[in-house]
Parts: structure tokens; C-alpha cells; sequence
């Protein structure tokens, strides 16, 4: 899954422009699924299985990604921007991005050291100090390249390195994105739908939707989740790590998570010596806040890769905890089915 997950990282989709991204997606499942996109740009497939199962399971997994949005053109040539979804302005300075549909070079600039005053040294600049410098002289020359309301994507390529480690941005959530295209094709063995939805990234918008569309009894939610495994932090303050396996929460900021089905995935993954870790805080949240409580309530769980440096240009996993995601994902699926 390593070249389709590269293959997805590095198309641009910040939420609400998610176009290229589905796309992509449909020509990977198109031969494999019957597909419709709703007016929100979510795409609902089925996929028919060789049998037709007791429950209605549904797997979801967003296809946006955190990145800024232009809302102003300097006299200068530079650019305003905001962000959208959860970046911190820590982790953007100074790095490149690609803004537009012209997909313009652009490298997120703010006050130079030594104009800082003795208060502002030692502060992370928030967005209303940050400006993106595209190599333009005036207003009028960036006006030919840009326009307000152009998506501002990280510049981010796809390395691996160390021992089966991987870089790069929107890993959240084109990993889950990546397993969900390879359960398609691969056929599951039951009639089951698959929703790659929007908007996730600024109020799990478009699960909101989908969820209601397909109106299942289960739901299995792919993420990837902060992995905090870093010297400095301390055991609880983890959360999870890369390489331990996959992370099935019991509890987070959105969702307190099926008791009976987070104990199946311990079981399932305990049965089939699959290595499964869950979050030692309770933070963050996904699109299982949507959709566990569309309609009349759904059975949800979420399978997570545990990720360094969520939401910035250098997300980080392991490629054997995206393979083993897969695998339990598979398996659990098969044990709901007819529950």
C-alpha cells in the first residue's frame, strides 16, 4: 500500500477542496464499487459482496486535509491567510506550501529576528503575523496568480527512512483513505458500504452526512491519531507509538466508543497475533462523533495508525502498523457482519 498511499499524500485537498483527491479514489474503486457522490462531495460506495449480511456495516475515512486558506493580498505581493482545521502556527514558518488551483510556490513568512520586539522573541507568531511570500513585487502582479479563497497546501514530499518509516503530509487521513481503497478492491466477502467523506478536518461535516445516507447498524472509522513517543514526553503523556500496532480508542473528545466492539478488536487482534495498543489520554476526536449518533445510533469503532507530528508538513508512521491496521480492520469486519 506504500505507492497508493504516496499517490494520495501528495494531491492537494484541504477541507472543502477536496477534488483531486476524489478523483483519484473513484478511478481506484470505480471498476470495484457502485459509486454516488452527494452534494457535499462525499462519495458512497457499495460494494457487493458474495454474500448479503445481517447488519449494515459501514467503513469511512476522510479524505481532507489541515492546510491555510488566502483571505487577503498584501500592497506587497504577500499573501493573509487562515487556517483550516487545526494547525498550529508553530509548525508552519518558513516552510514552502503550494497555493491555488496554479499550484504557485509560496513560503510562509513573518517579521524578521532581529525586527522582533523583546516582547515578541521567544513567541510563536500567530496567523495574523504570518504571510505567504510567492515572489510577487505588488498586489497587482500576485493578483494574476492567485485569488481570495485559494487553498494553501503544504509543499511536502513522500520519504521513507529509518526502519519501514514513512513522511509527508495529509497522512491524516489518506492512510485510512489508502486501507479503505484496498478493502474495495480486494472485494469483502459481505455486501458492505465505504464512505470517503469531507470536511472532516472542521467539524466532521461530511460524515455528518454520509452517515445519515447509509444509515448502517456498525461502523468502522480509519485514522490516523497523535503518537506523542518522543524522548521528552512522559509515559501517560504519549498517548500511543508508532510501531506498536494499530490504536483502537475506548474514549475521546467526541465519542465514547462501543464497549462490546472495542473489546472484539483486542480479542481479534489478540487471536490473530496482531500487535493493537489503545490511547493512554483522553483527546482529539474523529468522525465517529458524527456518526455513532446518526439516526437511531451506530455501533462505532476506530481502527488509528499511531502518527508523529499530526497536522504539519512531516506527519510520521510506520508502514507495518498501516499493514496491520489493514489486516484487523478485515478480520473484525468479518466478525460483524452477523453479529
Amino acid at each position: 500500500m506504500k505507492e497508493l498511499l504516496e499517490k494520495l499524500c501528495l494531491l492537494d485537498g484541504i477541507s472543502g477542496d477536496e477534488g483531486a483527491v476524489r478523483d483519484f479514489i473513484i478511478s481506484q474503486i470505480k471498476d470495484h464499487s457502485q459509486i454516488t457522490v452527494d452534494p457535499l462531495g462525499n462519495v458512497i460506495a457499495f460494494c457487493k459482496g458474495k454474500k448479503t449480511p445481517k447488519n449494515k456495516v459501514l467503513v469511512s475515512a476522510h479524505m481532507d486535509e489541515v492546510g491555510m486558506i488566502v483571505t487577503y493580498i498584501n500592497s506587497d505581493g504577500t499573501l493573509k491567510v487562515e487556517c483550516v482545521g487545526g494547525v498550529d502556527p508553530a509548525v508552519v514558518y518558513a516552510k514552502r506550501v503550494r497555493v491555488g488551483k496554479n499550484k504557485v510556490t509560496g513560503v510562509i513568512a513573518s517579521t524578521a529576528v532581529h525586527n522582533l520586539s523583546k516582547e515578541e522573541k521567544g513567541k510563536t507568531p500567530g496567523f495574523d503575523k504570518l504571510t505567504v511570500d510567492i515572489g510577487c513585487e505588488s498586489r497587482e502582479q500576485a493578483q494574476k496568480l492567485v485569488s481570495l479563497g485559494d487553498s494553501v497546501c503544504f509543499d511536502s514530499r513522500f520519504l521513507t527512512f529509518g526502519d519501514g518509516f514513512v513522511k509527508c503530509k495529509a497522512i491524516d487521513d489518506r492512510a485510512g483513505c489508502a486501507i479503505m481503497i484496498k478493502l474495495i478492491q480486494d472485494t469483502p466477502e459481505y455486501d458492505t458500504y465505504f464512505t470517503f467523506v469531507v470536511q472532516e478536518e472542521v467539524g466532521l461535516r461530511g460524515a455528518t452526512a454520509a452517515s445519515y445516507t447509509v444509515d448502517a447498524d456498525y461502523a468502522f472509522v480509519l485514522e490516523a491519531t497523535t503518537a506523542a513517543d518522543i524522548p521528552s514526553a512522559q509515559a501517560d503523556k504519549k498517548v500511543c507509538c508508532v510501531g506498536d500496532g494499530p490504536v483502537v480508542s475506548f474514549m475521546d473528545r467526541h465519542t465514547i466508543y462501543d464497549k462490546e466492539m472495542f473489546d472484539l478488536a483486542f480479542e481479534t487482534a489478540k487471536e490473530n497475533h496482531i500487535p493493537c495498543q489503545t490511547k493512554t489520554m483522553i483527546a482529539g476526536g474523529n468522525d465517529a462523533g458524527a456518526i455513532h449518533v446518526s439516526r437511531c445510533g451506530v455501533r462505532t469503532t476506530a481502527i488509528s495508525l499511531p502518527c508523529r507530528y499530526l497536522h504539519s508538513p512531516s506527519c510520521v508512521i510506520k508502514l507495518s502498523d498501516m499493514q496491520d491496521a489493514y489486516r484487523l480492520t478485515k478480520l473484525i469486519l468479518d466478525r460483524t457482519y452477523n453479529r
